[in-house]
Parts: C-alpha cells; structure tokens; sequence
C-alpha cells in the first residue's frame, strides 16, 4: 500500500467539495484547487454544459483563478489537486503554467494524460515537467463519478420506458 500524506487527503476533500458543486447543477462532478503555502488560490469545477464551453472544465478555471489571484500566468510554487486525470487539454494547460505538481483522484481510462493514455506532464521533450501523485481519495473521486453516470443512466432508462 502506498503511503499518502495527510495533507494531499485534507486538499483531494475540498476538490472534491468543488465536484459537489458541479453535480449540484448537473454537471459532472469533477473538482480541482490550486494549493500555494498552506493557502487554497484557485478553485474550480466542470462548468461545460452550464456555459456551453469545451474548455471549462475544473482544472482550467482553477488555473485561470489561481493565475488572477497571483498577477502571473506561471504557477512554479503550486500544486493542483483535481479528482479526475487531467485530459490532454488540461494537462497542456499544466505544463504552459509550470505547476509544480499534480495530485489525482482516479484515473481517466478514456482520455487520461497524466499516466493512463499518455503522461504529458512527465514528457521529457516539454520544456516543463510536473511532480505527479495519483490515487489520491481514489475510491471516493470515481464513487463520485460512478455514481452520477448511474443516475443518468437510471433518468434515460425511465424516459424510454415511458416514451
């Protein structure tokens, strides 16, 4: 078993808070912060079907946040803790940022870009590497998900029965 550091588990919670929030307004339930000195400085969760944006996805609006709040588009100090593998976008992101390190949830084994596809943050040919831990809170991130793909599933299943 691996060791994870308490501190990863207390920040994977409050992603997974921001997922929450996500689903509330039914979207998928994926979170992120960005975490510099002990201090939450970006926040965000997937917000694609409510602004009808394939970009607004958790990691980019905590990215685009934290880079407000600190009046710079580099993040060398910081670390991003999201319940989801970055996708190949967000993991571009990732990199043009120089985010210190990754912490994730569960693993994307459709479009994950942090270790499951591919490992675009450790990409050697990149001018920028990123630290990465994986498996953070992991049953608890793809419960989230797992559980809010049932319910849709379930909704479809009763409108076709009724139709």
């Amino acid at each position: 078993m691996k060791f994870v550091r308490e501190e990863d588990q207390q920040w994977m919670h409050a992603a997974m808070e921001e997922a929450l929030k996500a689903q509330q307004i039914g979207e998928v339930p994926i979170g992120a912060v960005i975490v510099k000195d002990g201090e939450i400085i970006g926040r965000g969760h997937n917000l694609r079907e409510t602004t009808h944006d394939p970009t607004a996805h958790a990691e980019m609006i905590a990215i685009r946040e934290a880079s407000i709040k600190l009046g710079a588009w580099r993040l060398l100090d910081c670390t991003l803790y999201v319940t989801l593998e970055p996708c190949p976008m967000c993991a571009g992101a990732i990199v043009q940022s120089r985010l210190r390190k990754v912490v994730y949830g569960t693993i994307d084994s459709k479009a994950g870009c942090a270790g499951t596809l591919m490992n675009l943050l450790q990409e050697p040919r990149f001018n920028h590497e990123t630290e990465l831990v994986s498996g953070v809170l992991q049953e608890e991130c793809a419960s989230l998900l797992t559980q809010f793909f049932r319910r849709i599933r379930k909704g479809k299943q009763r409108t076709e029965s009724n139709g």
